[in-house]
């Protein structure tokens, strides 16, 4: 009996003693009581979860919160400036000390016949003419002559030219036709030539047809859609079940029944974000104006005529600049204004262009 005890006393592992526990210096402790506060654990103390998340969370907003800053600012700049009063030699560097608000705006401007919206006043009402007399440009031409021209080159191109895209993503998309893809893929390889490329040869086919210098060259050739809207036209068409257009086709309905009829109304949000990015995109076309028409004609489009303000062949003197910052925000102002009213459609759109059945 005594032997079986000596064994299982034997058998039994030894009790460890109990280690000592490490001393730090206060300083030591007052450091990881402090990081552990921000949510960094230490060997003296070990923050908690809650608390590191809660840090990574402000410090990530803040850095978006610079972030956004340095994006807005330069049009809060722009949008300040417009307001700024730079008539005269003495008001001539205010804008080269402006950070939030001109020090002379048109709101305490010591001229009595400026009012607050001076600057927009000018740009609307003065013509685009020589100082010096000469008729550089239309006597009566000024920039909201250049406004309804943009309007006009932004909304027929894009309205017509969109649903000559989706006719085409259509066919593309739905339709079973040889040599489908062959052709689908020579247009996609036709998206990879640079646009200035090709520039020359536009400009020498455009005044051989007579579309130099008037609208013809802004309008037309945007008639025909873009290989760009139709490829994502195209993409957000095959998320869309062919059963429809099979049952349509057993009643009878042709494929332009089918398009108008199905296809527009199902495909609407691809249209409208394609529709908007190319109305963007006509609004801001600068290069177009500059190549194919002439500064001194009646038909130059918005961006054209502002870089044409901000010369000195002009009436605005060059140490006037406020008019011209006052016309970059109505330039800029109505596709801001889009894009900020339509931003979850276009998102949502290319977030479905990927989809496919």
């Amino acid at each position: 009996m005594e032997n079986n005890e000596n064994v299982i006393l034997e058998q039994q592992p030894a009790v460890a003693a109990p280690a000592e526990e490490k001393k730090y210096s206060a300083l030591r402790y007052a450091w990881g009581a402090f990081v552990a506060f921000f949510g960094f654990s230490t060997k003296t103390h070990r923050a908690s979860k809650k608390r590191a998340k809660l840090v990574l969370d402000i410090a990530t907003y803040i850095i978006l919160l610079f972030g956004a800053f340095i994006m807005v600012y330069p049009f809060w700049w722009m949008l300040a400036g417009s307001f700024a009063f730079t008539g005269g030699q003495t008001n001539s560097n205010v804008l080269e000390n402006l950070v939030w608000w001109p020090s002379v705006s048109t709101l305490n401007a010591s001229d009595p016949n400026v009012n607050f919206f001076w600057n927009y006043k000018q740009v609307f009402t003065a013509g685009l003419v020589n100082a010096t007399g000469e008729t550089v440009f239309h006597e009566k031409y000024n920039y909201g002559i250049a406004v309804l021209n943009n309007l006009f080159y932004s909304i027929v191109p894009v309205v017509v030219g969109v649903i000559t895209s989706a006719s085409a993503a259509f066919a593309f998309a739905k339709i079973n036709w040889i040599g489908r893809n062959v052709v689908f893929f020579f247009l996609l390889a036709a998206i990879m030539v640079p646009g200035p490329s090709i520039m020359t040869t536009q400009y020498a086919m455009y005044k051989e047809i007579g579309f130099i210098d008037n609208w013809t060259v802004m309008v037309i050739p945007g008639l025909f859609g873009s290989i760009m809207t139709a490829f994502f036209i195209r993409q957000f068409l095959f998320g869309l079940p062919t059963s429809i257009i099979e049952a349509a086709k057993i009643d009878g309905a042709g494929y332009f029944r089918i398009f108008c009829q199905f296809i527009l109304p199902l495909a609407m949000p691809a249209i409208m974000a394609q529709g908007l990015l190319s109305f963007m995109g006509c609004w801001n076309n600068y290069v177009g104006s500059y190549i194919f028409i002439n500064p001194q004609s009646i038909w130059i489009n918005l961006p054209h005529a502002m870089t044409l303000m901000d010369s000195q062949k002009t009436q605005f003197k060059s140490a006037d600049k406020a008019p011209v910052i006052a016309a970059s925000v109505v330039c800029v102002l109505p596709v801001l204004i889009l894009f900020g009213v339509f931003q979850k459609t276009i998102i949502g759109s290319l977030m479905l262009t990927g989809s496919k059945e």
